[in-house]
């Protein structure tokens, strides 16, 4: 890729981002009204900063979503442990609301700006990073182009590349390589990963496996985990958690199959997006099933069908609360959803064929014994039934997936080592300054 090539394709953004700006105020206020937005901080949204910057050397981190957050949290907690000012990103109110659980005020978090040229350039003039962390796919044109014409180090970590990503750059060979040349280093999630992304031009590429491993369990009130459990008693249960649209009626449909041969059955649903809630609960009732509705803090009583698990950050809580989950977007949606939380707190994972974006995880939870994927509605309640009926077997598919994932840890050590030559000249700087305050 020539400069000017270079040149030309950051002109064009520039053009597309000015041209576009003004289109962009109503569909954030769209988005707010829709809860997926917090208006309060809308203009963050435009670069505007909700906060000063602090003195010193700091590094951006954007995390897009929950996923996404929850996979840094480690890697941020090193980082700040060297005294390195951080300011956390993230798209979501979602994964704002985890952000400050899991690290509170040890970083300042900000809505990420919008992949235009004012926006960017107002976010990044004020906060003026020594260093860009960007975690798994998000990959937004303007933001890169700006931040290599700022000479800022970017680095991507937990890299990945979904099969249908891939072929869209692949299509788009010179602008895929204006974009990544721009990364300084990418550390890719898997060796198909790394290969993806050298085909796409990046360089240099090291493979890390995935951060996610290396998080601790999701967090439980273990006050509200007791009070569920004694609501719940011996009652035999499972989850679909993480679930898309489709995914909550089969599991109601395997509820409804499997009641009479396992008396008392609670089936748990954790929906990905909990604003799905309500209509939900009309399908269920209209199936004439007893529902508990975790926001409005519904207790789970003898004659209750579905714990409907419409609540964020409560992850852990759910999965505590049974030994079998089948993990969602997987059957009536592609690319699946992260089947590594359920494993590492001792479940036995269930899953449907379409699990391309977690592709190396399955693989490896498969081949241990530890996860399961079924074809369909039928086998999915087949699988469930199955591990109903045979605790020797669930007992061994638990221990079996919780084992893989002490197996596939090491993940944020290999990170470390990779981001090393950007972060160590930052933290000597910071103790410079702080000797010099002192």
């Amino acid at each position: 890729m020539s400069e000017r090539r270079a040149r030309a394709l950051l002109s064009m953004y520039r053009f597309a981002g000015a041209a576009a700006y003004p289109l962009i105020g109503p569909y954030v206020a769209w988005r707010a009204s829709r809860g997926k937005e917090d208006r309060a901080r809308s203009r963050e949204r435009y670069g505007f900063a909700g906060r000063p910057r602090p003195e010193g050397p700091l590094i951006w981190v954007h995390a897009a979503s929950i996923g996404e957050m929850i996979a840094v949290v480690s890697l941020v907690e090193s980082i700040l442990d060297h005294g390195v000012n951080i300011v956390l990103t993230t798209g979501t109110v979602t994964s704002a609301k985890i952000a400050e659980e899991r690290l509170g005020g040890r970083v300042i978090h900000q809505y990420v700006p919008l992949d235009l040229k004012p926006a960017v350039s107002r976010f990044l003039d004020h906060w003026q990073p020594d260093l860009a962390v960007i975690a798994e796919s998000e990959i937004w044109p303007m933001t890169i182009l700006e931040l290599g014409a700022r000479s800022v180090p970017q680095v991507l970590v937990n890299g990945r590349l979904s099969d249908r990503s891939f072929a869209s750059w692949k299509k788009r060979p010179s602008l895929a390589e204006a974009l990544f040349e721009n990364l300084a280093h990418v550390v890719a999630q898997s060796d198909v990963d790394g290969e993806r992304f050298r085909a796409l031009g990046a360089r240099p590429v090291t493979v890390s496996g995935n951060l996610k491993v290396d998080t601790p369990p999701p967090p439980v009130d273990e006050r509200a985990l007791a009070a569920l459990q004694r609501q719940i008693g011996d009652r035999p249960s499972w989850a679909a958690v993480s679930t898309h649209d489709g995914e909550e009626m089969i599991a109601a449909e395997v509820h409804v199959t499997l009641r009479h041969r396992h008396p008392g059955l609670l089936t748990i649903i954790v929906p990905r997006h909990p604003d799905r809630a309500e209509a939900l609960l009309t399908a269920f009732e209209g199936m004439e099933l007893k529902v508990a509705q975790r926001s409005k803090g519904e207790k789970v009583t003898a004659d209750t069908d579905i714990l409907l698990g419409d609540t964020v950050g409560e992850m852990g809580l759910y999965l505590r609360l049974t030994e079998i989950a089948f993990v969602g977007r997987s059957l009536t949606s592609e690319g699946g959803q992260n089947p590594l939380e359920p494993a590492m707190l001792d479940t036995a994972v269930l899953a449907g064929r379409n699990v391309q974006n977690f592709r190396e995880s399955y693989q490896k939870l498969l081949d241990s014994g530890g996860a399961k994927l079924v074809r369909d509605r039928n086998m999915l309640a087949g699988a469930v039934n199955f591990l109903l009926s045979n605790e020797a077997a669930r007992h061994d598919m638990m221990a079996a997936g919780a084992a893989t994932v002490e197996e596939m840890r090491g993940a944020l050590a290999r990170t470390l080592k990779a981001l090393e030559p950007f972060i160590q000249p930052l933290i000597v700087k910071a103790r410079l300054k702080g000797a010099n305050g002192k």
